[in-house]
Formats: C-alpha cells, sequence, structure tokens
C-alpha cells in the first residue's frame, strides 16, 4: 500500500482521538492500529519514521507527508513494542 494513503489513515484515525487526553489519544489509536491493521501495513508505516515521515503539524488527519504527533506517538509505541518483543494486548 501506498505510504502516503497510510500516514493519511493513521492521521484520520489520530484524528478521531483527538478529544481525549494526549495519552489516551496515543494509547487508543495504538490500540486500533493493533487490532484492525495489517501487521503488513503497521510494519510498512514504522519505516516511514525512518523515512522523514515523522511527525510534524498535520493534526487535522490530512494528506500531508507527515503523521500528526497523536498518530507518530502510537506508531512509536508499536515499533518499540515489536522491538522488544513484546506480545500484543489480549493475545
Amino acid at each position: 500500500m501506498d505510504a502516503q494513503r497510510l500516514i493519511y489513515m493513521a492521521n484520520q484515525i489520530a484524528a478521531f482521538f483527538t478529544a481525549y487526553p494526549e495519552q489516551e489519544a496515543v494509547a487508543a489509536t495504538e490500540n486500533h492500529l493493533r487490532q484492525f491493521w495489517d501487521p503488513r501495513m503497521r510494519a510498512q508505516l514504522a519505516a516511514c519514521l525512518g523515512e522523514g515521515g515523522g511527525a510534524g503539524k498535520d493534526e487535522g488527519g490530512g494528506a500531508g507527508k507527515e503523521l500528526s504527533a497523536i498518530a507518530h506517538a502510537a506508531v512509536l509505541r508499536l515499533a518499540a513494542d515489536k522491538a522488544a518483543g513484546a506480545p500484543a494486548p489480549g493475545a
């Protein structure tokens, strides 16, 4: 899948949770990505972090090149869990 499309979709999910306190929004976004996204999609999105798809100003879930701050934090948490070999919550 196109990386820009994944970034767009992650930003849309994060935008839904912006009314939550920041840590809850990050956790809810991470949970959604973990539960509903294919592992290949999550891996590709995580790879975008190393290619300049880091946190940016695109808080509205738009089609910008960068992840919103909430989406960025959620993807970092997913990547850290994968690197640590942690099992998915509820697994």
